[in-house]
């Protein structure tokens, strides 16, 4: 796997791509920030770890220019206690974040749910439609009522995961495990921030996604599928 690492501080950065070629992954890096959106946007990554403080520009803007074009998984990593920054991240796009400092094996473990969750998925899982919401696994193309929808890899996960449980509620903690594999604590909003992103782009005219307070997410069948399926 080809990581691509942007932060400017050599000492960490020789530490981690030690430690992640003894887990398996290849790591480039770049300490500058005009160059680190060079590089990310050239090369055929499977994943950018992003830091928010850099030199040139910061991870933020590299992280919406990014998102104008490429679709590649992106970990923020974010100064412990900066919320501010976290929120950005997730609105911008990103995957996932970490706070510094952190345990390298953390940040491996990290990466691999990332990996796994946009792996090649079986194309037998096959096409599901929902409330005029179509989304094929195959392409990864999203349509509502007709219209094409640009989501990003998690939205799409999301989204993906909600569809194929609509009409039931599914909680905050079986998102999390089936995502990032791991449980959500109190002050985890990365779900709650990408379920927004959704609700943006889906819902024109009609609501699709629901909020079930203390409890988790709900996508709305019409009342002719609610009836079809008892």
């Amino acid at each position: 796997m080809q990581l691509l690492l942007i932060d400017d501080d050599v000492e960490l950065c020789a530490l981690l791509s030690e430690f992640l070629k003894r887990e398996g992954f290849a790591l480039d890096v770049e300490h500058e920030g005009r160059r680190g959106l060079e590089r990310s946007l050239a090369g055929e990554w499977d994943l950018v770890i992003l830091d928010v403080m850099l030199p040139g520009i910061d991870g933020f803007e590299i992280l919406r220019q990014l998102r104008k074009t490429s679709r590649v998984p992106v970990l923020m990593l974010t100064a412990r206690g900066e919320d501010v920054d976290r929120i950005v991240g997730l609105e911008l796009g990103a995957d996932d974040y970490l706070s510094k400092p952190f345990n390298p094996r953390e940040l491996a473990a990290r990466i691999r749910a990332i990996l796994r969750r946009t792996e090649a998925r079986p194309a037998e899982r096959g096409r599901v439609e929902v409330n005029g919401v179509a989304l094929d696994p195959a392409s990864r193309d999203v349509t509502v009522d007709g219209r094409s929808i640009d989501l990003t890899t998690l939205e799409f996960d999301i989204l993906e995961i909600l569809m194929r449980g609509a009409g039931r509620v599914l909680s905050r903690d079986s998102l999390m495990e089936a995502l990032y594999n791991r449980k959500t604590t109190p002050f985890d909003r990365s779900i709650d921030m990408h379920i927004s992103h959704l609700r943006r782009k889906l819902e024109f005219d009609r609501p699709l996604i629901k909020t079930i307070r203390g409890v988790g997410y709900q996508f709305l069948r019409t009342p002719d599928e609610e009836a079809a399926t008892g």
